[in-house]
């Protein structure tokens, strides 16, 4: 195909919640709703651990970061979503897709780093105590993320310039409710090849592999809880790794769950929800989990709200 033809193709048409169109009230206030939760429970969050000096720990550094991620996850996705559902226009421009692919492999990638950094921390917390402070120094801390911003960025770029050398068929049609770059790829009428191996090599450096390490750090602290002969001492440790817990397996079962189903599914319905889950549902319901499954989190938030009503 001639070069020309990339630049005809002005944007794509997001047909994820095409099914639904008859509830289009019902569903923008349902993701109003769920979008307005996951932002001010996140940025509730933040704000928690920022003003008591108890929580200024590596873990809650770790989800200090992880819930501002979980707000630009959401508002990469859902305010888009929202337009089109009051509008019913359905269109996204071709820079608006690359810069949407971009944002969401960034944030993703982020996502993921951020929770092997935290069961980690869990790991030394709990499995090797006497080494904990040494080894996660709030310096350390800090190049962890630093290096997870640096890898996610390269991450990201990557993909959205390998996406961006690629020309367009007439189909204009993601069956999607955003930029889904495997459904990106299948619009493509040029060789993929390049970025399927790019896709696929990431995969295998960025999850694949560090997945083991994550079950093993988790095998390793559950049977180290089960040692402890306090029951007292067994509910702490089980409420401040937990939440955690809940939140990984939350994260890995629906994005794993949905690229690991049938190419089919991906222009279905269910294929919708199973995206749903990972991009919009997970990021709402991470501030809800650490909050009502952790102690400390819930004191902190307990002071923080206290402290605003004398205030006013």
């Amino acid at each position: 195909m001639e070069k020309g033809n990339q630049t005809s193709v002005s944007g794509f048409l997001l047909l994820g919640l095409s099914d639904w169109a008859e509830q289009s009230q019902p569903l923008f206030v349902l993701f109003l709703w769920m979008y307005l939760l996951g932002v001010l429970g996140s940025l509730l969050i933040v704000l928690a651990i920022s003003s008591d000096p108890h929580l200024h720990t590596p873990m809650y550094f770790f989800l200090t970061n992880l819930s501002l991620v979980d707000v630009c996850i959401l508002s990469t996705i859902v305010p888009k979503m929202l337009v089109g559902i009051q509008t019913q226009d359905k269109s996204i421009s071709y820079i608006g897709c690359l810069t949407q692919i971009y944002f969401f492999a960034l944030l993703i990638g982020l996502d993921h780093f951020l929770l092997i950094g935290m069961a980690y921390d869990r790991y030394l917390a709990i499995c090797h105590p006497l080494r904990y402070t040494t080894i996660m120094s709030p310096r350390r801390c800090a190049l962890v993320v630093a290096g997870a911003w640096i890898v996610s960025s390269l991450h990201a770029l990557m993909h959205t310039l390998l996406v961006g050398r690629l020309s367009f068929c007439s189909s204009r049609k993601i069956f999607q409710f955003f930029c889904d770059i495997y459904q990106v790829l299948r619009l493509s009428c040029s060789d993929i090849f390049i970025n399927e191996v790019v896709i696929f090599v990431a995969a295998i450096g960025l999850v694949i592999i560090p997945l083991p390490g994550l079950l093993f750090s988790y095998t390793r602290i559950v049977s180290t809880i089960l040692t402890v002969l306090s029951a007292k001492g067994r509910y702490k440790a089980f409420s401040t790794c937990g939440s955690h817990l809940s939140v990984v397996s939350l994260f890995y079962s629906t994005s794993l769950g949905t690229y690991l189903c049938p190419t089919s599914n991906q222009t279905s319905q269910l294929g919708s929800i199973a995206s749903m889950m990972y991009t919009v549902v997970t990021p709402m319901l991470n501030p809800f989990i650490y909050s009502l499954r952790n102690k400390d989190m819930k004191g902190a938030l307990k002071k923080l709200v206290s402290r605003k009503l004398i205030f006013t």
